[in-house]
């Protein structure tokens, strides 16, 4: 399997993207004093390849972790790294009760019927670790409420509470300098204990919320980095939907009517047609 690296403006280094085992972005920002890491990856391997990266390039190692929110893919390389780690709260608050599993079949099994991770996240971490499951979890020594900033020298990152849909703790990342804004993956729909489902009035706080940093680079954790422009695109459809559920929420029909209108098309995409089964089942019942 090859593994795609970039640099993506003077400070940050990513780390794209692998979908076979649901590896997200991994990145780097290197300052003159301290590199900080975003994300600690889904497991020690995933860790070690990022690792030997930044060495092969010179970079000094990542001193500090940030924490985008606490789901598998994002933390569960935290071992590796052995590295201070700050996170919001609650994602101290999740990882400290994840403590001590054995993460054995039969507690996937168990951790799928309590809604803490699905299916899919189960199959993911057969996948990438085998039988032999050595997974420690430790935990983020440098909690925050709303923000906490980060000067490395010459380049600022900001680590920002968003909640939404997601995941309730989910934290954007603003590497100031660079104008590039990292989304964790704030903008996805609920994954876990339940069916997907995006609550419209959450999604379009969290779009002006990205959409105010007017950044160079826009990047989604399991997505690939886009210009503002290109993000602005590639939201504008979800935008749409977000604003006629929050008119016609009840009424699918009239919902699916307004985006043909929109989009001067007869017929809409299955991939449309199921955002908007997600914003469907975020509204309130009558």
């Amino acid at each position: 399997m090859t593994h795609h690296y970039q640099q993506l403006s003077p400070h940050v280094i990513i780390m794209h993207a692998e979908h076979e085992t649901d590896r997200p972005i991994l990145a780097a920002i290197a300052g003159e004093r301290r590199t900080l890491l975003m994300d600690a990856g889904n497991s020690p391997g995933h860790a070690e390849l990022f690792r030997r990266e930044l060495k092969r390039r010179g970079v000094r190692q990542p001193e500090i972790l940030a924490l985008t929110h606490w789901h598998w893919d994002h933390t569960f390389g935290m071992q590796a790294w052995n590295l201070p780690a700050a996170a919001y709260v609650e994602t101290g608050r999740v990882l400290s009760s994840l403590q001590g599993l054995d993460w054995s079949d039969g507690c996937l099994l168990s951790l799928i019927s309590d809604g803490i991770i699905s299916e899919d996240s189960a199959a993911d971490i057969r996948k990438e670790y085998g039988s032999r499951r050595d997974i420690r979890i430790t935990q983020p020594d440098i909690l925050f409420r709303d923000r906490i900033e980060f000067d490395l020298g010459g380049v600022v990152c900001e680590l920002v509470h968003v909640g939404g849909d997601h995941s309730s703790d989910s934290c954007i990342l603003h590497v100031r300098e660079d104008r590039v804004l990292f989304l964790g993956d704030a903008l996805g729909p609920s994954v876990y204990g339940g069916p997907r489902k995006y609550t419209s009035a959450a999604f379009l706080k969290l779009l002006s919320t990205a959409y105010g940093y007017n950044a160079d680079w826009y990047v989604e954790s399991h997505g690939v980095p886009m210009s503002g422009e290109e993000f602005r695109l590639d939201l504008a459809n979800w935008e749409k939907i977000a604003r006629a559920v929050e008119m016609f929420g009840h009424d699918r029909e009239r919902v699916v009517r307004e985006m043909k209108a929109f989009l001067q098309s007869d017929e809409l995409s299955k991939d449309l047609l199921q955002v908007i089964d997600y914003f469907m089942a975020g509204v309130e019942p009558l």
